[in-house]
């Protein structure tokens, strides 16, 4: 078994919780602003005194309602400022934070509010309010995160500041922080258990390795949070910036990335590879069609080279030193100016991103840094950083991590950000090893490259072993594609099922002037054709025994509300493959 261990890393204090550790940080330099939420659209700051003062607010609210030490208190919303004060606000009295994503179903927020026994709940929508109360709570124990400050900083004016502070002081690193129900592709979903030692080392050492990007030696740093608070990876985001003094704006919606980073002008971003994938497929289309097509199509290959020499992968050749500034004045400081014009660092975990974008976008400009974590890790594994850097890995573990791979390839993980079991009895415990369930290799400098997932490895009657996330990702990249899932368990060869870009597939037809029948557009030939050569493309990266042989345009898109993606846009497999039972078997059917 191949093992390594990084040394050194922060850990928190064992009498300490989060909210004593960061917020007492925060307020070091009390007019700084350290968070930024949209209004009218434009930013407004939120200073660290701000910010502590809301959050004591909150807390003494939450006192006045009975809140006792670990209690479970829910939070359904998007990601903005309600969010992050009622989270710390938690914290600061000795309860437990159970975040509820705020696309679930009836069913799931049942279940997670009564699994966890969760007594109190921060809703953002009226629906979701309706959620909870049929989950059983009384319409006294919820409030709207909007009105959150006011209304529990009115009814806590009767508790005095010092019990606040008594209670945070109470808070040991050991305790219990949040309770994360993964999301889980298959099966009932399991409350992940994380105390606030696992939390603190995720964010913290994630700071350490990412100094030069959070803590630059000139300037000051800043980025946009738009991953959702109720996953982990949002919340250690917001808790690493919070530590180093990053300001950061708070996104609710996704959708609204690209005009955000135009007025807020964020120096770097933490993201997921769909929204990097969603960049620069829109960057393609807003540039497809006659000249500035063509033009793009040679930018575009130019700037993997660039890419690729820039993460040391190669030099560059005559042709590409002589294109590079002309491509550079035409088309990449555009594209820079489109990312605010001071971007510089996106560092991509959550899923494997695609070597490509990666190269692309760093041949533009914006170095790509990878990054591995899971749940059960507090989201933080691995992770690259400027000259720490190695092309197709997600980097080095994290100071204080152990990472293993063992004699079946499986990634193994030790370390103080690793949660101690399951909800309710710590079940499953994670000792010696966290088993990741993802395959993965350590190469001879210690970078970390996941390479699959055991469970999604398909196995042809051939025998022919095949990991579907490259030729998804590969098919995915075409601007016409939203979303495709390989298909192959033992079946004498591989398809695929590829659903379409609206929007992509509206603005294709209008340049072209082809007349389209949106309701059957997934069975014009002229789709199917541009299409399978993406498929070609995906097919000319993998052997012939794993290439997709076949393929089938759906009517649908995958969604996390119609139950075919989970909230942090995994495929739900076994959904997909029963919902389109029908389409699949035709397929291999002729």
């Amino acid at each position: 078994m191949n093992i390594l261990r990084v040394p050194g890393g922060t850990e928190l204090p064992a009498d300490r919780g989060l909210a004593a550790a960061v917020l007492t940080e925060v307020a070091m330099v009390a007019d700084r602003p350290v968070l930024a939420h949209q209004v009218d659209g434009g930013w407004r700051d939120v200073t660290a005194g701000r910010f502590c003062f809301d959050v004591a607010a909150v807390a003494r609210g939450l006192v006045a309602h009975d809140v006792g030490v670990g209690d479970r208190v829910a939070i359904m919303g998007r990601t903005g400022y309600g969010w992050a004060v009622a989270d710390f606000a938690i914290w600061s009295i000795g309860a437990v934070t159970v975040p509820v994503y705020p696309t679930s179903s009836a069913h799931q927020v049942d279940h997670i509010i009564g699994d966890s026994k969760a007594s109190w709940c921060f809703v953002e929508t009226p629906d979701h309010e309706r959620l909870v109360l049929s989950a059983g709570l009384p319409a006294t124990r919820v409030w709207s995160l909007d009105e959150a400050v006011s209304a529990l900083g009115t009814a806590g004016q009767s508790v005095a500041e010092s019990e606040v502070l008594r209670r945070r002081d109470a808070v040991r690193a050991d305790d219990l922080a949040t309770i994360v129900y993964t999301s889980g592709t298959t099966g009932v979903p399991k409350g992940c258990l994380l105390t606030h030692a696992n939390v603190f080392s995720a964010a913290v050492n994630s700071v350490e390795r990412l100094d030069p990007v959070m803590r630059p030696a000139t300037g000051s740093a800043s980025t946009i949070l738009f991953l959702p608070l109720s996953h982990v990876f949002g919340r250690v985001t917001m808790i690493g910036c919070l530590w180093a003094g990053v300001r950061t704006a708070l996104l609710p919606d996704p959708g609204g990335l690209v005009p955000a980073l135009r007025t807020f002008r964020p120096t770097f971003l933490i993201t997921v590879p769909s929204a990097l994938e969603k960049m620069r497929k829109g960057a393609r289309a807003a540039a497809a069609g006659g000249l500035s097509g063509r033009l793009f199509a040679a930018a575009e290959r130019t700037a993997c080279v660039l890419g690729r020499a820039r993460r040391g992968q190669g030099g560059l050749g005559l042709v590409t030193r002589l294109q590079a500034p002309l491509f550079d004045r035409l088309v990449y400081r555009r594209l820079r100016a489109a990312f605010g014009g001071r971007l510089r660092h996106v560092v991509c975990g959550g899923a494997t991103l695609d070597p490509s974008t990666a190269e692309f976008l760093t041949g533009v400009g914006v170095h790509v840094l990878g990054a591995y974590g899971l749940t059960e890790a507090s989201t933080a594994v691995s992770i690259s950083a400027p000259g720490l850097d190695r092309p197709g890995s997600t980097g080095r573990p994290l100071p204080a991590t152990t990472v293993a791979i063992s004699d079946e390839g499986e990634v193994l993980v030790a370390g103080p950000q690793v949660s101690p079991g399951y909800w309710p009895d710590r079940t499953g415990a994670h000792e010696p090893w966290l088993r990741t369930g993802d395959l993965g290799r350590l190469d001879d400098d210690g970078y970390l490259h996941i390479t699959g997932r055991i469970k999604e490895i398909i196995i042809t009657t051939g025998g022919k072993n095949v990991s579907p996330a490259p030729l998804e990702d590969r098919i995915r990249l075409h601007p016409l594609v939203s979303n495709a899932i390989v298909i192959g368990e033992n079946r004498p060869f591989v398809t695929a099922l590829v659903t379409l870009d609206r929007a992509a597939v509206q603005a294709w037809a209008r340049r072209g002037g082809h007349k389209l029948d949106e309701a059957a557009a997934h069975t014009d030939p002229r789709l199917v054709a541009e299409v399978s050569a993406a498929v070609d493309a995906a097919n000319a990266q993998v052997s012939r025994a794993e290439s997709v042989r076949k393929f089938r345009l759906l009517s649908h898109d995958f969604t996390i509300q119609g139950g075919q993606l989970t909230p942090s846009l995994k495929l739900r497999r076994a959904v997909i493959e029963e919902e389109n039972a029908k389409e699949i078997e035709e397929l291999y059917a002729s």
